[in-house]
């Protein structure tokens, strides 16, 4: 039987009868490659030569003068391969994969940036790969489903329900549960029934890892603060993981959309319209009504625009272990605009949440103080919805001039 996993009263494997079986091989499988050395061994040399681990530690100079107060650096998951961490995760799920003898894998994506990872390790691999996208994702992301299909993978547009990332995971359930004797599924946050918020947590927990080092060898102490953007919650995970038994505060940042007054935000745990409940496999806090129903939601960052969050976080939530906040969308385009202007670097707007509430709390600091901000993704994908938010006229031209080119 699958042990339930479970995170205080959050977790656990509600699974349909037919998958079953199907949870209890990956189960076995990782659960093996954890106790076998030599598979850590092979998945640091594969992300050290393949995805140009460890990334970069950053001091944003510009930033802390900008401040005056903590010294501020960004953790560069930016510069792993396929520009976010979410190559962390499905390095480590295709190594299982071969473990398993499966050749098929299948994925969900919101912002696009885990469906290219899973695409690049397809083509790494040899496997054959589905993508799921809810419609609206794949409007609004269209560069990265372009990436994707050129990878050789093949990208469904979900157009049910309210055609976002929880509509994505559905439908890739279901053809999971269709197909799961050649075919993994590669869930690519920490959520999800046992042992998926456990196993992505452990291959993400390379960041933490090295993060910690860096700081060390460059301060020579912990930092003060740590911040991460939540959506599933597989970033934060990452980075938290080896500052979770130290005196060191941690701050998750959800999508606060147009304002956490408003329903127009994905803001489960920093709110008060979260609350427990069951779907999608597993017990945690999701935006639903008083029935049980899924509510929608928004972000300006498709990869946050999200209805449930890792049954780990709500449990170091109701520990008090991580303190959660939200963050604007105008909050967001603010942090993402100083951040570009001061450091020359383009965070995904995903990050830009996790800069927006350091950049509101930097203040409050003093110089002794080291904040350290996950940049979990590269804003490039980004491009559409910053051009249209900032009202770009140069970019609109340009896209009015390249319809006319393909009309004519």
């Amino acid at each position: 039987m699958i042990e339930r996993g479970y995170y205080g009263e959050f977790g656990g494997a509600f699974i349909p009868e037919i998958l079953v079986s199907t949870f209890e091989q990956l189960v076995a499988a990782f659960t093996e490659a954890k106790a076998d050395p030599d598979f850590w061994k092979e998945y640091e040399h594969l992300m050290s030569t393949y995805s140009c681990r460890p990334t970069p530690l950053t001091f944003a100079e510009n930033l802390t003068k900008h401040f005056g107060g903590p010294h501020i650096y960004i953790k560069r998951e930016d510069l792993n391969h396929t520009g976010a961490h979410k190559a962390n995760n499905v390095i480590g799920q295709g190594l299982l994969v071969k473990r398993m003898g499966k050749r098929r894998v299948i994925a969900e994506t919101g912002a696009g940036q885990h469906g290219v990872a899973t695409a690049t390790m397809a083509a790494k691999f040899g496997f054959s790969c589905t993508i799921y996208m809810g419609e609206r994702d794949v409007v609004r992301q269209r560069p990265n489903v372009f990436w994707m299909e050129r990878l050789g993978a093949r990208v469904i547009a979900v157009r049910d329900g309210t055609k976002i990332l929880k509509d994505a995971i559905n439908e890739a359930l279901r053809d999971w549960a269709t197909n799961m004797d050649d075919t993994h599924y590669v869930l690519g946050t920490a959520c999800g029934a046992h042992p998926f918020p456990e196993m992505v947590s452990y291959f993400q927990s390379i960041i933490g890892q090295e993060a910690r080092r860096q700081i060390m060898d460059r301060e020579g102490r912990r930092p003060t603060r740590v911040y991460a953007c939540v959506g599933g919650g597989s970033n934060a995970l990452g980075i938290f993981s080896d500052f979770l038994n130290d005196p060191v505060e941690l701050v998750g940042v959800e999508a606060g959309g147009k304002g956490l007054e408003t329903s127009w935000h994905a803001s489960r745990l920093a709110s008060k319209d979260g609350t427990p409940g069951i779907a999608q496999g597993y017990k945690t806090y999701f935006l639903q009504n008083g029935e049980g129903q899924m509510k929608e939601t928004h972000s300006v960052a498709a990869g946050l625009d999200y209805i449930g969050v890792s049954p780990i976080l709500a449990s170091l939530r109701e520990e008090g272990r991580v303190r959660f906040e939200a963050a604007t969308d105008k909050e967001v385009l603010e942090a993402f605009s100083l951040t570009l202007e001061k450091e020359g670097l383009i965070p995904a707007l995903e990050s830009s949440h996790a800069f927006a509430q350091a950049f509101k709390e930097a203040p409050t600091l003093g110089k002794h103080d080291i904040i350290l901000i996950n940049q979990s993704g590269r804003g490039d994908k980004d491009i559409f919805t910053v051009a249209e938010a900032f009202s770009d006229a140069n970019w609109l031209k340009f896209i009015k001039n390249k319809a006319e080119e393909y009309h004519a």
